[in-house]
């Protein structure tokens, strides 16, 4: 198993990033792990703290349509480049946390993702130079209200409501480029959306490199890889579940705000 590197809260309220282990222990480090963090003798057992996301964003840039079958479904081509918006740092929860579906929409989808986690200080960058800026993946889900998304000019209050960054549980250093994401909807056998990462239109390093010449992304920025066809509503109560092989699962359950 992959080594999973978390963010965690314990019980007087600090929190630490560390390494999770098979026993579920914590082993904290002295810094965030892309900062070079080190191993220190504090260990938490289970009950001792809670999983937090996985990192604390600057910000958090998304990629919109970058699985060609998702596109299709939004009824739009394929972009010519990669097509970029904002997320805010507040919207991201943890695993486990509740989504508040907001009063003002009457749609609200769910989108599974692939997320970087980028390990350093990173502009202008080429894509062979951007693969060595992205130091993790997690998983995240773009939780998006579709009605307002398609009222509105822009994505902003669409995709910027508090709760709306599901993201973790945790972060592996390495994936397999064939990995396989799924989301499912409640206990359903049946995933509602089901893709491996390499069916996206531009790749990871091009992603970082094609936003590094935009913006500067700084150490622990996560940047959103876009979600395959297969998105839908949510109503309240819902828990969707949003899986990639070689991370794990993030789970979400949706309440009224």
């Amino acid at each position: 198993m992959a080594q999973r590197y978390v963010r965690v809260q314990s019980q007087d309220g600090k929190i630490y990033y560390g390494l999770l282990q098979l026993s579920l222990n914590v082993e904290v480090l002295d810094a965030p792990p892309w900062l070079d963090g080190q191993p220190t003798d504090l260990i938490l057992e289970p009950e001792k703290y809670k999983i937090l996301a996985p990192c604390a964003p600057s910000k958090i840039v998304a990629v919109g349509k970058n699985y060609a079958d998702h596109a299709a479904e939004m009824g739009t081509p394929v972009p010519a480049e990669p097509l970029i918006f904002f997320k805010p740092p507040t919207a991201v929860i943890a695993s486990e946390m509740e989504i508040k579906y907001p009063q003002q929409s009457q749609r609200v989808d769910y989108e599974g993702e692939l997320a970087l986690v980028i390990g350093d200080r990173t502009s202008d960058c080429t894509p062979a130079q951007a693969q060595t800026k992205i130091w993790g993946y997690t998983i995240a889900n773009d939780v998006t209200a579709r009605d307002l998304q398609q009222k509105d000019s822009q994505w902003t209050r669409a995709k910027g409501f508090d709760t709306f960054c599901p993201l973790g549980p945790w972060i592996v250093r390495e994936l397999n480029p064939g990995a396989r994401l799924q989301t499912f909807v409640n206990d359903e056998f049946q995933p509602v959306q089901s893709a491996t990462i390499d069916e996206m239109v531009f790749s990871p390093d091009v992603l970082v490199s094609y936003i590094s010449q935009v913006m500067t992304l700084m150490p622990g920025d996560i940047v959103l890889t876009g979600t395959p066809m297969g998105v839908g509503p949510v109503k309240i109560g819902d828990r969707i579940r949003v899986e990639i092989e070689g991370i794990g699962r993030l789970e979400n359950t949706v309440v009224p705000r």
